[in-house]
């Protein structure tokens, strides 16, 4: 993901490393719906951080904007 410039955390390269030895060894070894889960987190990771961020920078601006 370093080539488009999408950060990958530790998190990341730890839990696709045991995913990928477990499907290695036979595909049932591995949890896919934990996976896909694991997935679906982080793809809301940023939209979520990004939303709480702009709600805090827009109750910061009215606290300031009052005074």
């Amino acid at each position: 993901m370093a080539l488009i410039g999408i950060p990958v955390s530790t998190t990341h390269a730890i839990a696709g490393s045991i995913m990928g030895v477990g499907a290695t060894k036979r595909l049932s070894a591995v949890r896919w719906g934990v996976g896909k889960r694991m997935v679906y987190a982080w793809i809301i990771t940023i939209p979520a951080s990004a939303a709480i961020a702009s709600f805090v920078l827009f109750i910061i601006k009215m606290i300031s904007n009052s005074q």
